[in-house]
């Protein structure tokens, strides 16, 4: 298995590479896997999400447990959304509670499937051949404005807000998805322990059947969908997700903090002109 990261460098530059121990092998880029020749020390650079996908391509009611539980028939094709690319953010990075929404806010620890390479109707073997690896995510939900209007479902609005889709610490290529468990502790206390071999679609039966829906280009994530544990954040609350062999994926919610509009102040909070 090898271990692929994203940093920023002193200089502000983005850095992709493969990890070996405390020092980054700098390559191309995700979709160009090229080695530069640079070793870097990974002390001297800020860990980023590790890819930045153009699209994230979240599914629901793939796994049995949840199914059961929900009393939901188990799919024909993977039920999806799509979370827009601004709301990724990597591990360590914080949560942040939408300035507009006091409701409650969802974890939902999920495997997340890296694409590799451009594909587009692709049988099972072409789909498994363009996965990069795999990475952890954390999909957020503002769970009360699902069903806020009774006429839509507000997918898209819920799961949507910046820092809502968190991604990392690090794609793994070569991982053996099918013998590993994900784990998700809320601060100090286990919430989800699932098999990911519990899956209705294999990560390949899925870029395959997706593939045929849209075209999927590298850096592209699929979060896999979660299983049962899943629940509410608490402002200040952690929430660690872990799968041996992966790593660990920990994010934060922060409260946002409303200020007075002042001079060069907007109404968000957000100090204008510095972001």
């Amino acid at each position: 298995m090898d271990t692929w990261m994203r940093f920023m460098s002193s200089d502000g530059g983005v850095v992709f590479g493969r990890v070996e121990g405390a020092y980054l092998h700098e390559y191309e880029s995700l979709d160009q896997p090229v080695p530069t020749g640079a070793v870097l020390s990974t002390r001297a650079l800020t860990p980023l999400a590790p890819c930045a996908p153009g699209k994230i391509v979240a599914l629901w009611n793939n796994f049995h447990a949840l199914a059961a539980k929900l009393d939901k028939p188990v799919p024909a094709h993977p039920l999806f959304l799509l979370k827009p690319a601004g709301s990724v953010i990597g591990s360590g990075e914080p949560i942040r509670r939408p300035v507009s929404y006091a409701g409650k806010i969802v974890y939902e620890g999920e495997l997340g499937i890296v694409i590799g390479r451009r594909c587009r109707d692709a049988n099972v073997e072409e789909a498994a051949q363009a996965i990069f690896g795999y990475t952890l995510v954390n999909d957020v939900t503002a769970a009360d404005l699902l069903n806020e209007n009774p006429h839509f479902p507000q997918w898209c609005r819920a799961k949507g807000f910046d820092t809502f889709c968190c991604i990392g610490p690090a794609i793994v290529s070569g991982f053996d998805w099918q013998s590993a468990h994900l784990v998700t502790m809320l601060d100090d206390v286990e919430r989800q322990n699932y098999p990911l071999s519990d899956m209705v679609f294999s990560p390949a039966e899925q870029v395959s059947l997706i593939s045929q829906d849209l075209t999927l280009e590298p850096g592209d994530v699929i979060a896999c969908g979660t299983s049962v544990g899943v629940g509410s954040i608490k402002d200040g609350a952690t929430v660690s997700i872990s799968i041996d062999g992966i790593g660990t994926l920990r994010n934060t919610l922060q409260a946002t903090v409303r200020e007075a509009p002042g001079p060069g102040v907007t109404a968000t909070g957000v100090t204008a002109g510095l972001v």
